[in-house]
């Protein structure tokens, strides 16, 4: 046994006190009456003896009070196995990630019942004990502040990697003696190399929390068949739901919302572990973006039954055509359909400010390549766009297309010997499985006619082959080229070399080409957690430089951006901790609709219990203890036995209040008096 404050020994001088209260009462004269004097030496004996019990034990009663009074203030304790060498601060992780949300049967949350295991902490301490919780920012403070700011703890969607956080109590920071670290600990995040942030010098205690829930579905992704998505048409749209539990979920109810309006319902059986992807049809009106969601209906985690997104229906296609042709077959095909934007030049009468702006740069029959239209065909891929590139027949200008070839890096292209009758030649049947032709053809009974053409190009390999000759060599053919596409055929539109612009198959392939060239950089949903966000932003002539904004109802965040080659660039602020959408404003205008949800990672309900800990750290980290906080027994409690020791002086409290009963006990009843006995008198 150890004693915290033995100076309060002194205070044991007090016995003296009631000592010489009692050697004063044995001193003072007491009246008796007696009805008979013959009984006076009798009387005197019996007398005697009471008085001197009745004094001795109410000075003991006494003495042992002020005993028990002054071990209170001494603090007397029973030394623990394991004692701490020294005083340093208390680091205190913990977990605030989404996954921490999740409950069984309606009770506290996971991270409701870390927050109440860490308010304890403090008591297991002395009152000059230090905390510091890990956080950006965090300094140490003491019992009290250290509540203050556990109470302001949230779950958040952007918490910080633990690798991360426990670095802060790392080697950086050698005045932090002990870590604690209150978390679920997901098999996905926590791996023994976790615990290599912290120094071998520094105490290691993993509290595991919650980890009882065996099922949990939830929305994994959802994506398009196609980027380019229509308004007043079907758009088919993939939901992929997941069951991250051990456990199937039976008869998931899964709702889609498009705006304030269900869109569709179903049901879904999700194997543990496993995907399940259906298809629904969802079709938007207007122009503008709608708030989408899925939501399911599955418990008891329920953090995670809803997935935002929003779909924003794309603008026209910018289709620029470069012929010399007063009327070539791409202007009817394109003008006339209201997706896209159709402009036809001439290379010498270009306009470079068109070009810079077009979706699908189409280029057929130019006799040369100027200097001037390759350089715009170089930067229309290098910003992402496409180029279709129809050839000509003429030999003279086949130099001028290899030099584009080989700035574009398309190679290696042969040029064919020019017949004055070529021979036609198939086109063979389209590779249904080729995702460029989705959706395109239905069910058909028959072989179909395909168009007949013959080539003055030939090339080797592209990255796409879309359309082959029926002996192998390439029709058209798709070639990677910076960011973008080069489409190349491999004969001119000329009717004594293709029918292919008279064919059925001429119209989809060019709507196609025109379609795939539209890329959408703003996704249907981002993560909270994923750092930097790309958003695409038309030009504001103008307006000047606005900074640009993020607001959900009441809040505004200002996030870290830069806007160039109109593309905004910014950080998640590390504030924004809730899934949900978000408007995106330049100065006080709404430029775009952002979705934002946790990451999908924090549904896998996969984590290590005590015992798993215990086997993960191994026997070689002696620095590492395990504390089950499902055991009954509170952290604080269990840390208070084995480090700090088991104090007494709730014990010597009731001792103290025992003494004074005792002596009330024996004041009360020891000096009743007694009825007198009638005694006879003498005759």
């Amino acid at each position: 046994m150890a004693l915290t404050y033995p100076w309060f020994l002194l205070g044991l001088l007090g016995v003296a006190i009631p000592i010489a209260i009692h050697l004063f009462e044995l001193r003072r004269p007491k009246r008796l009456l007696f009805t008979n004097v013959g009984f006076i030496k009798e009387v005197r004996l019996i007398t005697a003896r009471q008085r001197k019990l009745k004094h001795v034990l109410i000075l003991l009663t006494r003495i042992c009070f002020i005993v028990f009074l002054v071990l209170i203030f001494v603090q007397p304790y029973i030394m623990a196995p394991e004692r701490t060498s020294k005083q340093q601060i208390t680091g205190v992780l913990v977990d605030s990630s989404p996954s921490m949300q999740a409950g069984v049967n309606g009770e506290q949350t996971y991270f409701d019942q870390a927050v109440a295991q860490a308010r304890e902490l403090p008591d297991a301490y002395s009152a000059a004990g230090q905390f510091i919780l890990a956080q950006e920012g965090a300094t140490p403070t003491n019992a009290v502040a250290f509540r203050g700011e556990l109470n302001k703890l949230q779950v958040s969607g952007q918490s910080a990697d633990m690798n991360n956080m426990l670095r802060r109590f790392g080697t950086a920071n050698r005045k932090v003696g002990e870590v604690f670290i209150f978390s679920d600990f997901q098999k996905r995040a926590f791996s023994a190399r976790t615990l290599e942030a912290i120094d071998s010098a520094q105490q290691l205690f993993l509290v595991p929390v919650g980890g009882s829930a065996v099922r949990n579905a939830f929305v994994d992704s959802v994506w398009l068949d196609d980027a380019f998505v229509r308004t007043n048409a079907d758009i088919l749209l993939h939901v992929r739901v997941r069951n991250g539990g051990s456990e199937a979920v039976e008869n998931c109810q899964v709702k889609l919302f498009v705006g304030q309006r269900q869109a569709t319902a179903f049901s879904v059986n999700v194997p543990a572990k496993t995907p399940v992807s259906v298809t629904a049809r969802v079709r938007l009106a207007g122009t503008v973006s709608e708030k989408c969601r899925v939501e399911l209906e599955d418990y008891p985690v329920t953090f995670d039954n809803s997935y935002y997104f929003s779909l924003q229906p794309s603008p026209k296609v910018r289709v620029v055509d470069i012929t010399a042709q007063q009327v070539p077959p791409t202007q009817q095909l394109y003008a006339n359909e209201p997706l896209f934007t159709y402009t036809r030049a001439t290379a010498g009468g270009l306009n470079y400010q068109v070009t810079e702006e077009a979706n699908l740069l189409l280029v057929q029959g130019q006799s040369q390549i100027t200097a001037g239209l390759r350089e715009s065909l170089r930067r229309v891929v290098q910003r992402g766009g496409s180029v279709a590139i129809v050839p000509t027949d003429n030999p003279q200008g086949r130099a001028s297309y290899d030099q584009l070839f080989r700035d574009l890096g398309i190679g290696p292209v042969q040029w064919e010997d020019v017949a004055s009758k070529p021979a036609l030649r198939s086109v063979a049947v389209p590779e249904r499985r080729n995702p460029f032709f989705r959706d395109v053809f239905g069910v058909q009974s028959r072989q179909p006619v395909m168009p007949k053409a013959a080539p003055v190009l030939r090339w080797s390999r592209s990255s796409n082959e879309i359309l082959r000759l029926q002996d192998g060599d390439g029709f058209l053919g798709a070639f990677t080229s910076g960011k973008g596409t080069v489409y190349l055929f491999s004969t001119p539109f000329d009717e004594t070399r293709t029918d292919f612009a008279q064919h059925a198959l001429f119209v989809p392939v060019m709507y196609r080409l025109a379609m795939q060239s539209f890329q959408r950089e703003q996704q249907p949903a981002y993560r909270l957690n994923q750092g930097t966000v790309v958003v695409p932003i038309d030009a504001a002539p103008g307006q000047g430089e606005q900074v640009f904004k993020l607001t959900k109802d009441s809040l505004t965040f200002i996030p870290s951006q830069r806007l160039q080659a109109g593309t905004l660039r910014f950080e998640v602020p590390a504030a924004m901790r809730e899934p949900g959408f978000y408007t995106l404003l330049r100065g006080n205008q709404p430029v775009a609709t952002l979705a934002f949800n946790n990451d999908k990672k924090e549904s896998e309900l996969a984590v290590y219990s005590a015992d798993e800990l215990r086997q993960l750290i191994g026997p070689n980290r002696k620095n590492v203890q395990v504390y089950d906080a499902s055991a009954g027994e509170s952290v604080a409690a269990r840390y208070k036995a084995e480090r700090v020791g088991t104090p007494l002086w709730q014990y010597c409290l009731w001792a103290a209040l025992a003494c004074l009963l005792a002596e009330v006990l024996l004041l009360r009843f020891l000096n009743a008096p007694k009825a007198a006995e009638p005694v006879a008198m003498a005759a």
